[in-house]
């Protein structure tokens, strides 16, 4: 299957509205940029450490919804400048 070119922008205005529809999101989770690395798409944003710089509950959560983001999207998009 031949994956569809999109902008970084496009992209993470489609993967912002998969989060927030996803039944696991909390308020406040946002992927703010993505990359490429050998065909895979990569998000990032805040992981939500706690005061002593410890992964939070929510950092899994975060990382998870990520890792679901590049799963899905990863197959049907490439980045283009």
């Amino acid at each position: 299957m031949e994956k569809q070119a999109i902008t970084a922008t496009e992209l993470l205005i489609l993967a912002n509205k998969m989060l927030r529809e996803h039944e696991d999101y909390m308020s406040g989770i946002e992927a703010s940029s993505v990359e490429q690395q050998n065909g895979i798409l990569i998000f990032k944003g805040e992981f939500f450490f706690d005061e002593q710089g410890l992964p939070s509950p929510k950092t899994m959560m975060v990382f998870n919804l990520f890792k679901y983001l590049a799963q899905t999207l990863s197959g049907q998009y490439r980045l283009i400048d």
